[in-house]
């Protein structure tokens, strides 16, 4: 059974699970964290526990931090802070319509980026000399979507929990309002956008479901039989798997779908998909019912000749023309 533990990289920052792998760290030990930029410094702040056998991918510490490794993490941290405070003051100076909201340094090449959000796209390139100069250092500024932005910074969605690009999404998938259409949600902008303003990622999770029910079930207005009677549904409730039928005196009941009859399903099974028509593919026509088949006895005619011969065949002969 795997082990899990949480860290977190700032005090009271966004928690990150990692597998403790041969290590026992306490809480408030300082460890080692693999990141894109190598062994990140983070605070142990759960200590590791067992979970069940579907949890994995977690990344697994590198180990404990000493004291060159909290060294390096101060000087980062400080050269950070450095960064962040010259980028927005020379933004303010040159007057360019953009938010710095994080950066990146790599102290073993001198290496900083800043990411920034912006409405348009923004020359930078004086910014980017000032930044040079003023820092000593190989500045690159990255811009960022709305998304991107959002996984970065992180924050707490509408539900109250964090936001899942930054917690366990790695791809953003598209998400449309066809989603939150087929889910019978309110296409209020506010009630289905997320903390980056664009369509909230969680409308995609349970929409295979509702795509599932639908087309296995009686379309809204559809005649149905249910035990109490005869009606038309009026509602679908996906999460229960349940049907709101209204019947004829004016009664409404709410059901399982396995208790409704005249399912689309159903019909399709005991009377053929709809889209089958009566046409058929060539070379599948079905024979004739008038005409005989090879193993049927045939009937005896006036035609059949008394030796037995074939009449097609004396008929053939009585179309040659004579020989001169």
């Amino acid at each position: 059974m795997p082990m899990m533990c949480a860290v977190s990289f700032s005090r009271r920052g966004r928690l990150y699970y990692a597998d403790p792998g041969p290590h026992s760290p306490r809480v408030g030990d300082r460890v080692l964290v693999p990141t894109d930029d190598g062994p990140e410094v983070a605070t142990c702040v759960w200590a590791p526990q067992w979970v069940s056998e579907d949890v994995g991918g977690l990344p697994v510490l590198v180990g404990l931090a000493d004291d060159e490794d909290l060294r390096r993490n101060d000087a980062s941290r400080r050269r950070r802070a450095q960064a962040r405070v010259a980028a927005r003051r020379l933004v303010r100076e040159h007057g360019l319509p953009m938010k710095v909201i994080g950066v990146d340094v790599v102290l073993e090449t001198n290496a900083i980026t800043i990411f920034f959000t912006a409405e348009n796209r923004v020359d930078f390139r004086s910014l980017v000399r000032d930044l040079n100069r003023t820092l000593a250092a190989r500045v690159q500024l990255r811009q960022l979507s709305a998304r991107d932005s959002a996984k970065l910074q992180g924050g707490i969605g509408s539900c109250g929990r964090d936001l899942c690009c930054s917690t366990f999404l790695t791809d953003f998938e598209p998400v449309s309002v066809r989603m939150a259409k087929d889910q019978n949600l309110s296409l209020n902008p506010m009630r289905i956008s997320g903390a980056c303003g664009r369509l909230m990622c969680c409308l995609r999770y349970e929409h295979p479901l509702y795509e599932e029910f639908t087309a296995a079930v009686p379309a809204v207005g559809a005649a149905v039989s249910i035990p109490a009677g005869e009606g038309r549904v009026v509602g679908h409730d996906v999460p229960r798997q349940q049907l709101t039928v209204a019947l004829d005196d004016g009664s409404r009941h709410s059901c399982s779908r396995a208790d409704v009859c005249g399912s689309r399903k159903a019909y399709e099974a005991a009377h053929g998909s709809p889209n089958a028509g009566s046409q058929v593919a060539p070379g599948n026509q079905a024979e004739p019912d008038d005409q005989a088949r090879p193993d049927d006895q045939a009937e005896p005619n006036d035609e059949m000749d008394l030796g037995g011969q074939d009449p097609s065949a004396r008929r053939r002969r009585s179309r040659r023309r004579p020989e001169q």
